[in-house]
């Protein structure tokens, strides 16, 4: 398990890599997110309630003046040095694409980037689903932003790391994992509607209860294909409902009508992607219900039901996913525990009395490395703040 470093530790790590010199050194950091219900649901127009969690990452920047970017990690080998004399091109398959993507977007905007050196180290595990990429196209977009002083408002940075992924990195992502790392505020999550940006901030009130991330240990590798083949499918089942609801995204059909129209999705696959879909937008307005009325037990049965659909309708679960949940739904003290992100593997989210989560752990660890192959880890967490800069 990657560990977290104190600032002290970050920079020296920074001036191990780069030297020291007289130009002041930044720091800032982005959370990474888990989606706590509303899967699927922002690329169809509807509603998401993320929050951020106490793990990030971390970026460490100094202007130089030189003419390039250098771009160095604490927890990946690859090191980059950028002409940014020249147009911005991939490097390869490296991550180094996603603070590319964002120099690239500045770029459109008209910024001339100037010269500097970019330290990056992160605590949030890679390819479990806890939106790392979008944590470090958020923080570079906002040090981007306050280094080359162009005011751009942090929602409009959060629609910027979106575009790096599109033209840059050519994922067509939905606008939930920037825009939450971006905008996340403590013991709050988010309610975001994806087609408008409308959000409001939830109080996430857990008393006795909190958050636990469960990783599988199942990369999300089968994940990329499968997002692209659901957009697909849910364009279909848009495309014959719109007649019959004159709804323009597939989130706008209420449960009601997707009953009434059945009879338009005479391809089961296709009738169960609506389902997910248009259900699952509607477990988001319960859900951000039940938050605000404190019922922490009622919100965690919107969390099992939402596992279900994802694992029955959409079609986006593994038997990691579904063992782990199975194991810690069977304890006691537990409200509510769904799969979260893309799927495919990745990483759990639940509702847990404090009291019982280290018994819990202690007991499903060995009986799920048995039925799984995998080494389990688990990261409890409470919502966190968004991205912003550190000072020592």
């Amino acid at each position: 398990m990657t560990q977290a470093l104190s600032n002290e530790a970050l920079t020296q790590q920074f001036y191990s890599q780069f030297g020291q010199a007289d130009e002041p050194l930044h720091h800032y950091y982005s959370p990474g997110r888990v989606n706590l219900i509303g899967e699927y649901t922002d690329f169809n127009g509807g509603l998401v309630l993320p929050c951020g969690i106490e793990r990030g990452i971390h970026l460490l920047i100094r202007k130089t003046t030189a003419r390039t970017a250098q771009l160095a990690s604490g927890n990946l080998p690859h090191t980059a040095t950028i002409d940014l004399t020249k147009a911005l091109v991939k490097d390869g398959k490296h991550w180094t694409n996603y603070p590319l993507g964002v120099m690239h977007e500045f770029t459109a905007l008209g910024c001339q980037l100037q010269g500097m050196q970019l330290y990056f180290y992160g605590d949030v595990p890679d390819g479990a689903g806890l939106s790392s990429s979008a944590a470090i196209e958020v923080v570079t977009a906002f040090a981007l932003n306050q280094l080359h002083n162009m005011q751009l408002p942090t929602t409009e940075l959060a629609l910027l790391s979106q575009r790096a992924e599109h033209n840059f990195n050519g994922v067509q992502c939905g606008i939930m994992d920037q825009f939450a790392v971006a905008m996340a505020s403590a013991d709050h999550a988010i309610s975001l509607q994806c087609n408008t940006l409308q959000y409001e901030q939830v109080p996430l009130e857990l008393g006795d209860y909190q958050l636990l991330i469960g990783n599988t240990g199942q990369r999300r590798e089968l994940a990329d294909a499968a997002y692209n083949q659901r957009v697909i499918e849910c364009n279909q089942a848009l495309a014959l409902l719109q007649p019959a609801t004159g709804a323009t995204e597939l989130a706008d059909v209420s449960p009601q009508q997707l009953q009434q129209h059945l009879a338009l999705l005479q391809d089961p696959i296709i009738r169960k992607r609506a389902a997910h879909v248009i259900e699952e937008n509607h477990r988001v307005k319960l859900a951000t219900d039940k938050l605000r009325n404190n019922d922490l037990s009622g919100f965690g049965q919107l969390m099992n039901e939402s596992h279900q659909s994802l694992r029955d309708n959409f079609q986006v679960s593994s038997s990691a996913l579904d063992t782990m949940v199975e194991m810690i739904s069977a304890t006691d003290g537990v409200l509510g525990s769904r799969m979260t992100g893309a799927g495919f593997g990745g990483c759990t989210v639940t509702l847990i009395h404090r009291d019982v989560v280290d018994d819990m752990i202690q007991a499903i660890t060995p009986g799920y490395i048995e039925s799984t192959g995998y080494q389990p880890e688990f990261y409890s967490t409470r919502a966190a703040a968004g991205v912003r800069e550190l000072t020592s």
